[in-house]
């Protein structure tokens, strides 16, 4: 079935014109990056250049796709907007609510149970507003975009931040919160600063034990976890084209986890195979129409520096197979240096398990790759030493895999089918043990491996690999040994050695499913009932937040000044919180509880000034709320990298917190705060962080006269009677400053509908 045919016909009908404008304007040939933004310009063919990293613009996506925990708060919003039907092509898709403890089937039926009040929920609200639905086990959202919805020099955005997934065919596929889903669903046009370019170019090509994994690994060891912030990274060159359409999207996919606001790759005959592999030889057939304005021009490629704002360039012929981690998904180390790494830092040398699967490494050729390894264990006779578990990226997938008999080889060394879903990725990972907090390790071919994210144990040092890798790590169970060099001891007391893993990029006999798990909206949703009990306790229809009223802020209560690094894991945690994403109230009460307090080193203890005790942070915030304070959170650099979950954002402004003013932010959790009528505000001066007292109260100037480019000020009232004051800094443009006064971005659209 090919979705959205008609939509995808219209937008390459368009792009001749839009891009043949933007090169005049722009006056110099053009990136792939450019081309689509340009593309997809809400004013249409574009009027004037616009400035990287400096200009805000708006722009009209081709789609939304929302994930089951963050499609439950973009939609209860999404209902306040006074639209009939969603305005772009939109699906929501049920893959982060079931938690992996036994097994795939009894998982999905626990889950299903479980979570019944929320899947009908969702199922009903995306039948009354026209938004296709993907039922839980239908498979991961990243995977089934990419083998249903993405499309070459479309543009799409998402309400995760793997949604950059997409970009493996070449797509700009952006991560955001739920409310710029809402935005553009209302067909409001959605906003972003112009980005900068990076561009990494390929060149030879991948062999053996190294994998499209590796590449990306590589780039995060390079650019550090912020080193993408605000820039888009496009990969070109001989090598880019070497690589499948599904190792394309595993690079992208994990741009995420450098900051970068997508990733693309140009498109090549990959591509097209992937596409026609998938059943959607027609859109391949219209790409192929237009493929030079899906690359960049000829000249950028040629003479990159001229036109990236940093050029990376990368030998896949010389690129080793990396492990990067414990605790970062930057700290990459080549597998020839990884077990001198390993004695070093004394992290635990044995491998308590091996996780392969997740949005990131789930296609076809990923679970050939490893079973092949698997097929080796068998065949020359080897104990596997770690757990292992298997998670399918879709249905399509483990169907076909299950088909072609790679599952069984899995089932054969022990291994675990989970369902298809996020799983242990996100936190759903019901692991025996974990709440001992011993120190062990742990190897996935997952994305983020911050401390507590898989298992809850802060102790558990996981580390992220190919799925080649993990294989070859479990079969051997210690992590000082390196597949491609050393030897095992057989059952036999034999001494044997894996050979290279092999794959396949698309299966012989072509994908096979019996139920995809899709749910088409009805044609005419006037009559659909969407209820929401108003006792739930996961579900809460939603109160619009107060606009602002016109004065400074004063007094304001310092709630925490976090120290280092603080993740939206560390402002909303996931797990089992995951239940009350629909309930913002109840999903408060994980309000910053794995923040490190600066001033005593620990988390979710903080001094309250009104008792003069030391207490929760949630419990903190509704006290000086109750009381009739507002609250102000003081952070770090990257604060907010991470999942793109809104909820980091609506928590503290449900319970009262005013500002949030760092070092730096991460781009999307920035944008959530201004979505939610709060104040993002940064240090001018970095060094001002330390002035910040723990008993201070805070008053923010300025605000009424609050412009674009203009500085606020920050005035430090300490206990001691003194006082301290220094500029601080906004990024908020006119259209932002409507969104702080209204109280929301929701409010403001609200409003114009009227």
């Amino acid at each position: 079935m090919v979705f959205d045919l008609e939509m995808i016909k219209g937008v390459y009908t368009r792009m001749a014109e839009r891009i043949e404008a933007a090169r005049k304007v722009v006056n110099r040939p053009l990136t792939l990056t450019e081309k689509i933004l340009y593309a997809h310009l809400d004013e249409g063919l574009a009027g004037k250049a616009y400035k990287k990293g400096v200009s805000y613009v708006d722009f009209n996506p081709d789609r939304v796709a929302m994930q089951d925990a963050t499609a439950q708060m973009a939609l209860l919003q999404f209902m306040q907007a006074g639209k009939e039907k969603v305005a772009v092509p939109s699906t929501v898709h049920c893959d982060h609510l079931i938690q992996a403890k036994v097994g795939a089937k009894e998982d999905l039926e626990t889950a299903v149970i479980t979570n019944r009040e929320v899947y009908d929920f969702l199922a009903s609200v995306s039948n009354k507003y026209g938004i296709g639905f993907w039922k839980p086990g239908a498979g991961i959202i990243h995977q089934v975009v990419l083998e249903n919805y993405a499309f070459p020099g479309g543009m799409m955005i998402g309400t995760d931040s793997h949604t950059v997934n997409a970009g493996g065919l070449g797509m700009i596929a952006i991560g955001v919160g739920g409310a710029d889903a809402v935005d553009v669903m209302a067909g409001m046009p959605w906003e972003l600063k112009f980005p900068k370019l990076i561009g990494v170019k390929l060149t030879g090509k991948l062999s053996g034990w190294t994998s499209a994994k590796d590449v990306i690994l590589k780039v995060a060891g390079i650019l550090t976890v912020k080193g993408g912030t605000g820039a888009i990274v496009e990969y070109f060159g001989e090598g880019a084209q070497n690589i499948s359409c599904t190792g394309k999207g595993t690079i992208c996919n994990m741009g995420a986890e450098i900051g970068a606001t997508t990733s693309i790759f140009g498109y090549d005959e990959k591509m097209a195979e992937y596409l026609r592999g998938t059943g959607r030889a027609e859109i391949a057939n219209e790409a192929d129409k237009i493929k030079d304005h899906l690359n960049g021009d000829p000249e950028v490629y040629a003479n990159p520096e001229k036109y990236f704002d940093q050029v990376i360039e990368i030998n896949l012929s010389e690129l080793e197979p990396h492990i990067n981690g414990p605790f970062s998904p930057d700290l990459a180390t080549p597998v020839s240096k990884f077990a001198e790494a390993v004695k070093e830092n004394g992290w635990p040398q044995k491998l308590e398990v091996g996780l392969i699967g997740s949005c990131t490494n789930s296609s076809y050729e990923d679970i050939s790759r490893a079973a092949s390894l698997a097929q080796q264990a068998i065949d020359k006779n080897l104990e596997v030493k770690s757990e292992y578990t298997v998670t399918p990226g879709s249905e399509q997938v483990r169907y076909t895999v299950e088909r072609d008999g790679f599952l069984n080889v899995f089932e054969k060394i022990g291994g675990v089918v989970l369902a298809n879903a996020c799983g242990p990725c996100i936190g759903q990972w019901a692991r025996h043990n974990a709440d001992k907090g011993e120190k062990n390790s742990i190897m996935t071919s997952f994305n983020r491996n911050f401390a507590k994210r898989a298992d809850g144990n802060p102790n558990t040092h996981a580390f992220v690999a190919s799925p080649d890798m993990v294989t070859a790590f479990a079969i051997a169970g210690d992590l000082t040994f390196n597949p491609m060099r050393d030897h095992l001891i057989n059952k036999d007391g034999e001494k044997v050695k894996l050979d290279e893993p092999m794959g396949i990029e698309l299966p012989i006999k072509g994908f096979d499913v019996e139920d995809s798990g899709y749910q088409a909206p009805a044609e005419d949703g006037s009559s659909v009932e969407v209820s929401v009990d108003s006792s739930s306790e996961r579900l809460q229809i939603l109160t619009p937040f107060k606009a602002w009223d016109g004065e400074d802020y004063k007094g304001l209560k310092l709630l925490i000044k976090a120290k280092g690094k603080c993740t939206t894991d560390h402002i909303s945690m996931a797990g089992p919180w995951l239940r009350f994403r629909g309930h913002l109230d109840n999903i408060s009460n994980n309000m910053l509880i794995g923040a490190v307090n600066f001033y005593n080193e620990e988390t979710n203890k903080v001094k309250n000034q009104v008792s003069e005790e030391y207490a929760p942070v949630p419990d903190t915030a509704r006290a000086y709320k109750a009381a009739g304070f507002g609250s102000i959170v003081i952070g770090d650099e990257n604060y907010g990298e991470g999942s793109s979950r809104e909820h980091a954002a609506m928590e503290p402004r449900n319970l009262g917190v005013k500002v949030v003013l760092v070092r730096s932010f991460a781009r999307i959790h920035e944008t959530n705060l201004k979505k939610q009528g709060m104040l993002g505000l940064t240090f001018v001066n970095k060094e001002d962080y330390d002035k910040v007292r723990e008993d201070d109260n805070i008053d923010i100037l300025g605000l009424k006269s609050f412009a674009p480019g203009k500085q606020l000020t920050v005035v430090l009232n300490h206990a001691d009677g003194m006082q301290e004051e220094f500029p601080v800094n906004h990024t908020y443009n006119e259209n932002q400053i409507e969104w702080f006064k209204a109280g929301s971005a929701l409010n403001l659209i609200k409003r114009q509908n009227k």
